[in-house]
């Protein structure tokens, strides 16, 4: 097990072997279980912080490995190929829990919680949807200013993490009557505060285990030295936060897809019709084919976007094209497999993988950091302010 940071490609090679293995060994086996309970255990943060899953990623003046974006996505390429709720989780960690604190932190709060995310003594969920708005300007959870205080009231839903958080990013309306680029505030709001309450939801068709709920701040009031960025700040500070985690979306769907396709083979080698493997037969080819192309191509656009970031650039148009296009892949993939298996894929513990699992775990990813539609939305306006320039 590998306890510092890779120093050459051996290394490397060898970590992403490490978590391939624990996602599709211990995590695996647990979920079974999990998707029963719909909680993590305890083994499950044991065994990644073990594994350094809440280390790779962080800067290293605290405490982490200071990877670069692209070693990131394929590290959690590995772990997406394992339960959908651990890499919701992971992913999670991987990017807004600690990136918003690291980005639009106030002095005091950043010195106190940077240090706090490397062995996961800190964790922070994100809130920004609502039941009766969408996922931006037309929120309705108000931060009302008090002295040196801010007193919230509302509600959020689908909240992921809620049962093994420490706090919230939270994004609040506070000026109602200002354009939708200066009507939100985002804060850090500690599950303690007086007013903050977990409203409980059923279970998910996936990705079980993942705590989501819904939350509810009742006069709820929090310091202004936790508010995250300028006051107005606070649609930027969601928007920004979200497009890289985009990119995480797709090379989340990347794993999962690979897996899928590697499954896919597997069956189509073994199965015998009339004599003949599946895959021999011209039409599994295809699928096969078509799956890969597409696995392959989505690869290339994650990994040139991590590199975009890395070199600074503005590259939100093309995280919101990686997911965009992942979708598109990982259903594409996850149909095929399912087509390929037959009625054995259909049925729980088959001898070739999770693929019931696989197939409803990734469903998750039409609505994480936002639905296809709002994809188009990003890119498009990416595309058309730079003329169509993709390069």
């Amino acid at each position: 097990m590998l306890d510092h940071k890779p120093v050459d490609d051996e290394e490397f090679a060898a970590y992403l072997q490490e978590i391939r293995e624990l996602a599709e060994g211990p995590f695996d086996e647990m979920q079974k279980e999990i998707e029963h309970t719909n909680v993590f255990p305890d083994e499950f943060f044991e065994l990644a912080k073990k594994h350094n899953l809440y280390r790779f990623y962080m800067p290293v003046e605290h405490g982490g490995w200071g990877l670069s974006t692209k070693q990131i996505f394929q590290v959690q390429e590995e772990f997406s190929r394992g339960p959908g709720g651990m890499r919701m989780h992971l992913h999670h960690a991987a990017g807004l829990n600690w990136r918003i604190m690291d980005d639009f932190g106030q002095d005091e709060l950043k010195s106190w919680a940077m240090p706090r995310f490397q062995d996961k003594t800190l964790f922070i969920n994100f809130a920004l949807t609502e039941e009766e708005a969408g996922s931006g300007a037309d929120i309705k959870t108000t931060a009302v200013r008090d002295g040196d205080d801010w007193v919230i009231n509302g509600e959020k839903t689908l909240i992921s993490h809620t049962d093994c958080s420490d706090g919230t990013y939270l994004i609040t309306l506070t000026n109602p009557e200002a354009d939708k680029n200066s009507r939100l505030t985002a804060f850090y709001v500690p599950v303690d505060a007086p007013g903050y309450e977990i409203v409980e939801m059923e279970h998910m068709m996936g990705c079980r285990g993942a705590g989501h709920a819904g939350l509810r701040f009742t006069d709820c009031r929090v310091p202004d030295k936790y508010r995250l960025g300028e006051v107005g700040e606070g649609y930027h500070v969601a928007m920004f936060s979200l497009g890289l985690s985009r990119a995480h979306i797709a090379d989340s769907n990347l794993g999962m897809a690979q897996r899928m396709l590697e499954i896919s083979i597997a069956r189509a080698k073994d199965r015998v019709t009339f004599g003949k493997k599946l895959a021999t037969r011209q039409e599994i080819q295809h699928m096969i084919a078509e799956s890969g192309t597409h696995i392959y191509a989505l690869r290339q656009m994650v990994h040139d976007t991590a590199d975009r970031y890395d070199r600074g650039e503005e590259a939100d148009t093309y995280a919101a094209m990686c997911k965009l296009f992942s979708i598109r892949t990982v259903k594409l993939v996850s149909d095929n497999m399912l087509e390929i298996l037959g009625g054995i894929g259909y049925f729980e513990n088959c001898a070739y993988g999770p693929v019931e699992r696989l197939y409803r775990d990734c469903r998750a990813m039409w609505l994480e950091e936002g639905p296809p539609t709002v994809q188009r939305i990003t890119a498009a306006r990416g595309l058309i302010a730079n003329d169509g320039y993709t390069f």
